[in-house]
């Protein structure tokens, strides 16, 4: 009987291991398979040509063929903080009252919400952003077309709430109750006490909800080509825009293969890859150093 536990026991270890090397390779695997396909064209291109470069005209056949992705970057990159911005106070707060203040009732509705929420597709986001919001910014801006990086980044923020609010308010929940009545009984109110004591304590939970946010955001890529207009100008709030994920599904299925063009792409992404990544680890190096204070 022994025998047949400890054999058992090694099985589920072997199983375990096994699953987490196949995880491990797949990353690899995606690494590798990224840099042999985005390097070629960033080597033919010239990389300062490539992430700075002003235009993206790679079918033009007026002039030369131009592949620079700065209007991609810089847009992800604004409208990602804009997400960040309108979506995380907003989830932030909504965590802090289904946590600490919302009657269980309440709680149980608005979560029932927020699955319902998160269980939405994408293009759906987008269509109802397309419908909704995009004339709506139109109107109250007087714009030709609404289609812009504004309305990418209300989309944006609503299909990140959910990430947000789940994962802060687990983090809220887990903090022990000690904490809590010890604030209370120094004399602080209930308010100075999620604010002071709570989040602080919950911080490290918070911030993988950020980051999960953030991957969500700079990822996304159907909602946004229905919302942002799709247009290679530089980023500004009220102008069509382009995303590094929405220049990679607009183009991918007509470049033709073993083409510059479909080779930039490649590079897109591995450039994607690489941003998300260093969004990653600059933020596990913030949680782990307040840790460590």
């Amino acid at each position: 009987m022994h025998r047949a536990k400890n054999a058992l026991e090694w099985v589920m270890q072997t199983l375990f291991l096994l699953c987490g090397i196949v995880a491990v390779a797949f990353v690899l695997f995606i690494s590798l398979y990224l840099l042999l396909s985005g390097v070629p064209a960033i080597r033919e291109i010239g990389l300062a040509d490539f992430l700075f470069g002003p235009v993206w005209a790679p079918t033009t056949t007026t002039a030369e063929p131009s592949y620079g992705i700065l209007p991609f970057i810089l847009t992800s990159v604004y409208g990602t903080a804009g997400a960040v911005i309108i979506g995380v106070p907003v989830g932030l707060m909504t965590a802090v009252y289904l946590a600490k203040a919302a009657d269980p009732r309440v709680a149980a509705l608005i979560r029932t919400a927020v699955e319902l929420l998160a269980g939405i597709p994408s293009v759906v986001y987008g269509l109802v952003g397309m419908i909704v919001l995009v004339p709506a910014i139109q109107k109250g801006f007087s714009l030709s077309s609404g289609a812009c990086l504004l309305a990418a980044m209300v989309v944006l923020a609503v299909m990140i709430l959910p990430s947000i609010i789940s994962v802060s308010e687990t983090a809220l929940r887990a903090v022990p109750e000690e904490y809590e009545q010890a604030s209370l009984a120094l004399g602080a109110t209930k308010l100075e006490t999620v604010f002071r004591v709570s989040l602080p304590a919950a911080r490290s939970g918070v911030a993988t909800a950020v980051v999960l946010g953030v991957g969500r955001a700079i990822g996304e890529a159907m909602a946004i080509i229905m919302v942002a207009g799709n247009v290679p100008n530089m980023p500004n709030l009220f102008t069509s825009v382009r995303f590094l994920t929405t220049a990679i599904a607009s183009e991918m299925s007509y470049a033709s293969v073993g083409s510059l063009q479909r080779q930039a792409l490649f590079s897109i992404g591995l450039v994607l890859f690489l941003f998300i990544m260093l969004i990653n680890v600059f933020l596990n190096v913030c949680i782990k150093r307040k840790k460590g204070k």
